[in-house]
């Protein structure tokens, strides 16, 4: 029998909470990309609440607080992420704005139809796309949006090794299918844009680089640590060898 590719999820919270703790983003992504997603939602011309659900270190977090007159959940299910945002908070003097939510992303803590907009850059996958739009469709308000980040193909073009992406994307799909059952799980499809290659590279794989010493050393002889970062690196090559064939792209949607 074929040998399944090692997923990030083989690992234990604690150590992906130890690797990721040292870099500001936990998935592809950018500043101009979140405020571009926001300038596709028409203003909501009052203050709103807003659910950013696996926030990570919160990096669109904070964008968010910039762009939107808004109280903002911001939800991660490893304490280490939540604490950079709440010293961010205090930093910044956003404290009243933006609350720390420890929970899952499958049992949210929150009264329904409560949310004018639902964020999630590159955490949905973890839910499963389908089931994400779903569940949290029931804490949006009437009209309310949702705007999420999802890998998915770019063209017909494959990866010649299928094996490693459906291992770890089991549920990557055309555009075209992700904005069908975007409107199947009852969301009017609103926008959508691909993210550009360096919010892979640049943003997110570059900075990793330190962050891998300096966990390595932290960890000497650990094999688990090791087979991390080897995880970690195998990810890399595989999207510098495949980057036109998949990508993440922003999906906006206007619960209906």
């Amino acid at each position: 029998m074929e040998k399944k590719n090692v997923v990030i999820d083989d690992f234990d919270f604690s150590m992906i909470a130890d690797f990721f703790k040292r870099v500001d983003r936990q998935g592809p992504g950018g500043d101009w990309e979140t405020r571009l997603a926001t300038s596709m939602i028409p203003d909501f011309k009052r203050k709103i609440r807003i659910a950013d659900i696996g926030c990570g270190k919160g990096i669109q977090t904070f964008v968010l607080a910039d762009e939107y007159d808004a109280e903002i959940d911001a939800v991660d299910i490893l304490p280490e992420m939540l604490e950079n945002i709440e010293m961010e908070s205090r930093s910044r003097n956003m404290e009243e704005n933006i609350h720390p939510v420890q929970a899952s992303m499958d049992a949210l803590p929150f009264r329904k139809k409560y949310y004018d907009l639902i964020w999630a850059e590159g955490s949905i996958f973890i839910i499963g796309y389908e089931k994400g739009l779903s569940y949290w469709r029931e804490f949006l308000k009437p009209d309310g949006f949702v705007a999420v980040t999802e890998c998915s193909w770019l063209g017909n073009k494959r990866p010649e090794n299928m094996k490693w992406i459906l291992d770890n994307l089991p549920e990557i799909d055309s555009i075209e299918h992700k904005i069908h059952q975007m409107a199947e799980g009852g969301y009017e499809p609103y926008a959508h844009f691909i993210l550009p290659e360096t919010c892979w590279t640049k943003n997110y794989y570059e900075p990793m680089q330190p962050a891998m010493e300096a966990f390595l050393k932290d960890h000497p002889g650990d094999s688990k640590a090791q087979a991390f970062i080897d995880r970690l690196k195998e990810e890399i090559a595989y999207y510098k060898e495949n980057k036109d064939c998949f990508g993440y792209v922003f999906y906006i949607g206007r619960k209906v």
